[in-house]
C-alpha cells in the first residue's frame, strides 16, 4: 500500500483519459466548476465558513422569487463542484442575465441560514456564456 492518497497520486494522461470515460456527466462538470474556482482564485465553496468574507464562482442551478418578510427577493442556488450556497438579492424580482445556467463570481459576507450558506445582496460578475 502507498502511503501517498488516492488524490495526490500523480497521474498519466491515460488514466486520465480512463477516469474521464468511466465519469458520470455530472461528475465530468463538478470537476471543471471545481478547476475554474481555482483558475479565478476563488474561495471553494465547501471551503467558506460563517461570517467569512468570500468571492466564489459557480453555476446557478435555480433561480426563484421568493418573498421574504413580505419583501421581495431573488434566490439563487449557485454550485461550484464542491458544495453550494443560497445568493440572495433582497427587493429585487429580477436581474438581467441571472438565469439558470448561468456562470458568475460573486462576493460578500457568507452567512448561515436553516444550515445552509447564504450570500445576500452579493457584488456579482457574470461570465460568458459559452466557451469565450
Amino acid at each position: 500500500m502507498s502511503a501517498v492518497p488516492h488524490s495526490e497520486k500523480p497521474v498519466g494522461r491515460f488514466r486520465r483519459m480512463l477516469d474521464r470515460l468511466s465519469s458520470s456527466q455530472e461528475d465530468l462538470e463538478s470537476e471543471e466548476l471545481r478547476e475554474d474556482a481555482e483558475t479565478a482564485g476563488c474561495t471553494r465553496i465547501e471551503d467558506c465558513r460563517d461570517r467569512q468574507i468570500v468571492t466564489v464562482t459557480g453555476t446557478l442551478r435555480t433561480v426563484t422569487l421568493r418573498p421574504r418578510a413580505g419583501v421581495p427577493a431573488l434566490e439563487a442556488e449557485l454550485f461550484d463542484g464542491s458544495a453550494a450556497l443560497d445568493v440572495v438579492w433582497l427587493g429585487r424580482r429580477s436581474i438581467v442575465g441571472i438565469e439558470p445556467g448561468r456562470r458568475l463570481i460573486a462576493s460578500g459576507r457568507i452567512s448561515l441560514s436553516r444550515g445552509r450558506r447564504v450570500l445576500f445582496n452579493p457584488k456579482y460578475e457574470l461570465r460568458p456564456l459559452g466557451r469565450e
